[in-house]
């Protein structure tokens, strides 16, 4: 796959981030938020290589989509309204509406465009993740929504997204290779393994953690 190379000039010390991560995961975009953050305040320091990776918190979930209420409802039960709750804090500090509207689902056709997306050049991968978790948490859009997805490969610069998505067996097989190499031994995500696991992180990091591994990872 294509890297993502975040660079200014030559000479500085080589981050590199494989992210695992599911595109209905709110955390996983908290965690994006923060890393951009730390990327941004570190420029200077380090190049950088990002790499997305699939992981499905839910492999069996319907494809033809579900109430997004409803579906956390019945998986946690009178939790998911303070899970909804905190959420909903959460995102305002990131200066995003957290939005529970809409369909849920399964999300294996996002994950073969993010791997199709990371062929054209991970910078568009990056962004394309970025689009994909402003639609389906601020805008109530549907992740197996194949309009949706079309929508956000656009507006990241990823070119033939509807010829690719339109056969359904179209990177299947790398997508499931790419669980199988990444997420075996990971209980949750967002997971972050900087410089091939000199650093591994679980779960949105605040900027200074992700600056804290850079430091630890670049000696």
């Amino acid at each position: 796959m294509a890297e993502a190379v975040i660079s200014d000039t030559a000479g500085k010390k080589l981050i590199e981030i494989d992210i695992s991560s599911d595109t209905v995961c709110p955390w996983c975009f908290v965690g994006k938020k923060n890393l951009d953050k730390a990327i941004a305040a570190s420029k200077d320091q380090y190049d950088f290589e990002i790499r997305w990776h699939p992981f499905q918190l839910e492999p069996n979930a319907p494809k033809e989509g579900v109430d997004k209420r409803e579906f956390y409802r019945e998986k946690f039960g009178p939790q998911s309204d303070r899970m909804q709750a905190r959420m909903t804090e959460v995102y305002k500090k990131l200066g995003l509406e957290y939005n529970m509207s809409g369909l849920t689902g399964n999300t294996l056709d996002s994950h073969r465009l993010v791997n199709f997306a990371g062929k054209q050049g991970s910078e568009k991968q990056h962004k394309l993740m970025e689009e994909l978790f402003l639609g389906y948490f601020t805008q109530a859009k549907y992740i197996g929504d194949w309009e949706f997805l079309v929508q956000c490969a656009d507006k990241a610069g990823v070119e033939g997204a509807v010829e690719f998505l339109q056969d359904p067996n179209n990177g299947v097989n790398e997508v499931k290779e790419e669980l199988e190499m990444y997420s075996t031994n990971i209980s949750g995500v967002p997971f972050f393994l900087i410089n091939k696991g000199k650093q591994k992180l679980n779960g949105a990091q605040p900027p200074e953690g992700f600056l804290r591994a850079f430091e630890i990872a670049s000696t």
